[in-house]
């Protein structure tokens, strides 16, 4: 008596208990190839996977994993979110169980080449989302490896865009360069505040007697236009910060117009578009102040209302820089790693410590280099 039922299409098919009276019907073309699955489905069972949930697709968990992100993270988060699942429409209908390393290693070695790659740092934010979505049909016990963990990102790859901290002279065209966005450099440099920390900051939440700064809420761009929120990025963002004297000093000096530290004109908290205009005049007023024109022996009027505008000299600073300074300089102040994660308001230690041990061995390479020059000195 055959082991196995020919049904009328031709195929082979038999029906696998799964316990509690359910039932999964498995069909193949050959006997062995039935043998083959049966043997597999219950391999799945033994090790407590969901059989039932193995035809959900890629499209429905990653649905769900942004749902759930909705509500824990930011809308500039969020939105970039999306834009790396916008990425993966090819993989929307594959079943997730048949997911493989293969299939999502081909779309970011596609995205990290040609003429126009994406960074390096934009793939791995990629790479960070295909792990979360795997990782939660793991946790539902839908699958039980996480091939993206292996995720390649091709030496192809754009760049990422170095992020530094200001240099001694740098810091103090910061500190002595009067303008309307003077107040949100110190900050971001003297207590290491994000830009949505800082624009919802009000001086109630500044102790200038504790010397310290409340980060209680953030603001974050629907449309361009700020909400706030009584929260920060994380958990971990919500901190005391603890200030030098040199930044209570200056917030001391400044006149207030508003409950807002860092207002717009009218008082409110400053729109994104209205920050980017702020900060561009800011960069203009520093080239205009610092810069080195010297190469540039066709300018006959050096005036910042110049037509067509001075050529910009100075390095772009952005508000990361500003903070990337602050973590910095606690590094060279010997600030425990610890201290320097809570002041910062790193949600992960290895954060912290990642930053720590790359300046770490930045200054050890130049340290040596000072001692080779100091040789050649001695031996010329």
């Amino acid at each position: 008596m055959a082991k196995y039922k020919k049904r009328p299409d031709g195929r082979y098919g038999a029906r696998v208990n799964l316990g509690n009276k359910q039932y999964k019907y498995v069909c193949a073309n050959s006997p062995k190839e039935l043998d083959e699955k049966i043997t597999q489905l219950k391999l799945r069972l033994g090790k407590g996977l969901d059989v039932a949930a193995e035809r959900d697709t890629f499209g429905e968990w990653a649905d769900l994993w942004l749902e759930q992100k909705k509500l824990s993270v930011s809308a500039g988060t969020y939105g970039s979110y999306v834009g790396h699942y916008k990425k993966l429409e090819e993989l929307r209908n594959i079943p997730i169980t048949k997911i493989r390393l293969n299939d999502f290693q081909s779309i970011v070695f596609k995205l990290g080449s040609g003429e126009n790659p994406l960074s390096k740092k934009t793939l791995t934010g990629l790479k960070q989302s295909m792990i979360q979505i795997m990782q939660l049909a793991i946790d539902n016990r839908v699958i039980d490896y996480n091939c993206a963990n292996a995720i390649i990102i091709p030496n192809t790859a754009k760049p990422s865009e170095k992020r530094r901290a200001l240099t001694a002279e740098e810091q103090r065209w910061v500190r002595e360069t009067p303008h309307r966005a003077q107040t949100a450099a110190m900050i971001m440099m003297y207590a290491g505040l994000r830009r949505g920390e800082l624009l919802p900051l009000t001086w109630s939440d500044i102790d200038f007697e504790r010397k310290t700064i409340s980060v209680n809420k953030a603001v974050a761009y629907v449309k361009g236009k700020p909400v706030v929120k009584n929260c920060g990025k994380t958990e971990a963002a919500l901190r005391t910060v603890y200030v030098p004297d040199i930044l209570i000093d200056y917030l001391k000096s400044v006149k207030r117009t508003s409950l807002l530290v860092c207002p717009s004109a009218r008082g409110t908290i400053i729109t994104d578009t209205g920050w980017k205009r702020l900060w561009e005049s800011y960069l203009k007023e520093l080239n205009f102040r610092y810069g080195d024109f010297g190469n540039y022996v066709n300018l006959k009027v050096m005036s910042k209302f110049q037509p067509g505008g001075l050529p910009m000299v100075i390095p772009n600073i952005t508000a990361h820089w500003l903070r990337h300074t602050f973590i910095t300089n606690m590094f060279f102040a010997g600030i425990s790693l610890m201290t320097a994660k809570e002041q910062a308001g790193h949600s992960d230690i290895k954060t912290t410590s990642e930053i720590y041990t790359h300046l770490s061995e930045e200054y050890k390479e130049r340290d040596m280099n000072n001692l080779n020059n100091f040789f050649k000195e001695q031996i010329s």
